[in-house]
């Protein structure tokens, strides 16, 4: 049986000269969450052509593991503190993957 994954990429944008300190806040989630159950990986990417861009890549088992943790007290947190370094909300696309044997 074939399992698909989910996959998230979260795009934000970063107020000019906060993104060390945004990478600096984002031990805590990063830590946190690749511990949750569901979690096959969770990073926060530099984009190294822009001091403004970076994104979150993550792989999720199934959407229920997202949800739950997007429910979490780490990902509140998060949402919170970061807000002060980013210019707006992050622009955030959700794709379903499947193992091909390649």
């Amino acid at each position: 049986m074939c399992r698909v994954m989910v996959i998230v990429i979260a795009r934000l944008k970063v107020r000019t000269g906060k993104k060390g300190e945004l990478f600096k806040l984002a031990q805590h989630i990063l830590a946190e969450t690749r511990q949750e159950e569901g979690c096959i990986s969770y990073e926060l990417m530099d984009d190294p052509y822009s001091e403004e861009n970076c994104a979150f890549v993550e792989r999720w088992t199934d959407r229920a593991a997202l949800t739950r943790h997007m429910q979490t007290p780490h990902f509140s947190d998060w949402r919170q503190k970061s807000a002060d370094y980013l210019t707006g909300p992050s622009d955030v696309s959700l794709y379903q993957a499947e193992p091909t044997g390649l």
